[in-house]
């Protein structure tokens, strides 16, 4: 009974969609495709890149990686969480277990969604796509303030969370809705 308890949201969302279908069944079906469509895009995004978060625990050092995303690391932090921001591809949800990773490994809050706003402003197809459609005066004032509004945002998550305490949230606590 508590492992359907933790999965009634999904079952409230199923049954919503099934009801859909019967009021409206070409509505429905839509609706049904494009969750097959996303939960499939999910299927072959996910594996690589957990495979890729798991290689990267392997590989870099949490020395390493704290002297360049630390708390303290200053200008390195900036410039690495660019550079994993930028080279990015992907939707955001690819982006999530990196960050947990780079989380445990004792990279900086601040950086962490420094990276995060990098990925979602500023990665390399996002910004080629802007230029070509919006022109380059658009594409700079919005990367611009873009990136000191997700520095800033660090800053003050940096203030308000502990890292240490993000790392001990579980997962798999019950969620109420």
């Amino acid at each position: 009974m508590n492992e359907i308890r933790k999965y009634r949201f999904f079952f409230i969302l199923l049954f919503g969609l099934i009801i859909l279908t019967f009021i409206n069944q070409t509505l429905g079906w839509k609706a049904f495709q494009l969750t097959g469509n996303s939960i499939l895009n999910m299927l072959f995004l996910l594996p690589p890149v957990l495979i890729f978060v798991s290689l990267l625990d392997k590989w870099v050092e949490k020395e390493t990686l704290i002297r360049y995303m630390g708390e303290k690391s200053g200008i390195y932090g900036i410039l690495f969480s660019l550079l994993l921001g930028v080279i990015a591809a992907g939707p955001l949800y690819v982006a999530f277990p990196i960050a947990v990773l780079l989380l445990k490994k004792g990279a900086g809050i601040r950086y962490i969604v420094f990276f995060l706003g990098v990925w979602t402003t500023a990665k390399l197809p996002v910004v080629v796509y802007e230029f070509s459609s919006f022109g380059f005066q658009f594409t700079l004032i919005h990367i611009c303030f873009g990136l000191i509004f997700y520095y800033l945002m660090g800053i003050i998550f940096e203030k308000f969370y502990d890292r240490r305490q993000l790392i001990k949230y579980d997962i798999n606590s019950d969620i109420s809705i």
